[in-house]
């Protein structure tokens, strides 16, 4: 088994690029396997890791179609929907509170 070469933070050599560094290029991985990571060490914990692939074997982004911005659309309505009041909160709803802020508030003023 190959081990992965790594590097550390910001002295990646060129050619190599995290998701979001693709992404940013209009780029994905594309099936492609880890090709390296880059850590960046820190004082009390372990280091934190990102991977990185290779530019070369990325493959464009997919196009949007109809029926994916459909559902992506979709998702997004159901995010922002309150599930007590069935209103469209207009943001998407915390998920630490599961319902719109003025629910919550409501709900904490009955309780308290």
């Amino acid at each position: 088994m190959a081990t992965l070469p790594v590097f550390r933070w910001r002295l990646a050599p060129d050619g190599y690029a995290t998701r979001r560094q693709l992404r940013a290029l209009g780029l994905r991985p594309g099936g492609q396997d880890v090709a390296a990571q880059l850590e960046r060490p820190r004082r009390r914990r372990g280091p934190l890791v990102a991977y990185l692939y290779r530019i070369d074997l990325a493959k464009p982004v997919r196009p949007m179609t109809p029926g994916r911005r459909a559902a992506l659309d979709a998702a997004m309505t159901a995010r922002r929907t309150c599930p007590n009041c069935r209103r469209d909160a207009g943001y998407c709803i915390p998920r630490s509170l599961g319902m719109c802020v003025p629910c919550s508030d409501l709900d904490t003023d009955a309780a308290g």
